[in-house]
C-alpha cells in the first residue's frame, strides 16, 4: 500500500468518527480534541514499551503495542489533515534533513 493510500484509509476512517461524534456530542471533535486523544495513545504506547522492557505487566503487550503504533500514525496523519499539512513531502523533507546532518557528524563536514 502506497503512503497516499494510507493517508486516504485513514481519512475514510475520520470521516465515519466525525459521524459518530455529530451523533453522540451534536459536533465533531476540533483539532485540539484530536490532539489530546494522540496524547492518551502515546501514553498507552509507553506503557506497552515498558511492558516489553519486562517493567510492567501487560498480556499479550507485542500485539497491543502493534494496535497502539497504528493509533499513533493515524492521529498523526489525522491532525496532519487538521492543519492543512502534507505529511509525505514533511516526511521525506525532514528525512533529507536528518541525513545531511548525520552525515555532516559522521564526517566531520
Amino acid at each position: 500500500m502506497k503512503f497516499q493510500e494510507v493517508i486516504q484509509r485513514a481519512a475514510e476512517i475520520r470521516a465515519k468518527y466525525a459521524l459518530l461524534e455529530q451523533k453522540q456530542y451534536g459536533t465533531e471533535w476540533t483539532a485540539e480534541e484530536l490532539a489530546l486523544g494522540f496524547v492518551g495513545d502515546v501514553g498507552d504506547l509507553t506503557k506497552l514499551v515498558v511492558a516489553l522492557q519486562g517493567k510492567r505487566e501487560i498480556s499479550e503487550a507485542h500485539d497491543k503495542l502493534a494496535h497502539e503504533l497504528a493509533d499513533c500514525l493515524w492521529s498523526v496523519i489525522i491532525l496532519a489533515q487538521a492543519h492543512q499539512v502534507d505529511l509525505e513531502s514533511a516526511f521525506l523533507k525532514t528525512m533529507d534533513e536528518l541525513d545531511a546532518h548525520i552525515n555532516k557528524l559522521l564526517t566531520g563536514n
